[in-house]
């Protein structure tokens, strides 16, 4: 069975957002072969029980009023573009989050939501090149130098200090930003 395609986590596997699962889905009831396993904010506690059909059609989000996303964080709490309320509604809503070290934040970026690629440490940056490095170093605000260089050796996919990469959905620029336990 294929996944539904999201926009803005365009490989939920690949991000973690969405694993293999045997877990029976608490909005359809159904075993779909994959379960969400990022953030739900909801009064139900819904770790790990939700698959991402439910996500996709809006389902889960109507019958459980969650979201997967910190509206306010779409655009970092007014720190990057805003967007319409559709792709805030289509962000939080229909589209699988991602679990940070602290609260998730979703780059923004000609007036649209970027597509979250995933967690990068210094080895994934490197692999997206020169502009990934550069949106990164820019989150943090630190220029070239023996700082940056002591904080680019230390980002870890998997550990912290780790960035968050997204690529914009019209333009294909790199942006994101850095988070640390």
């Amino acid at each position: 069975m294929n996944l539904p395609e999201f926009k803005y986590n365009p490989d939920p596997v690949a991000t973690g957002s969405v694993i293999e699962s045997d877990a029976k889905c608490e909005c359809c009831g159904q075993v779909r072969g994959y379960i969400y396993t990022g953030p739900v904010y909801s009064l139900e506690e819904l770790e790990d029980a939700l698959c991402p059909w439910c996500i996709s059609d809006g389902s889960a989000s109507e019958k459980f009023d969650a979201t997967f996303t910190d509206e306010a964080g779409i655009g970092d709490y007014g720190a990057w573009e805003s967007v319409p309320d559709h792709v805030v509604a289509e962000v939080s809503r229909r589209t699988p989050g991602f679990c940070g070290w602290q609260q998730e934040r979703w780059w923004t970026h000609c007036g649209d939501a970027a597509a979250f690629i995933g967690r990068a440490g210094s080895t994934e940056l490197n692999t997206y090149g020169r502009e990934a490095i550069i949106a990164i170093q820019q989150s943090i605000g630190l220029s070239d130098g023996k700082e940056w260089e002591k904080f680019f050796a230390a980002l870890d996919k998997d550990g912290s200090p780790t960035a968050y990469l997204f690529r914009c959905v019209k333009c294909e620029a790199l942006g994101g930003y850095h988070d640390c336990d």
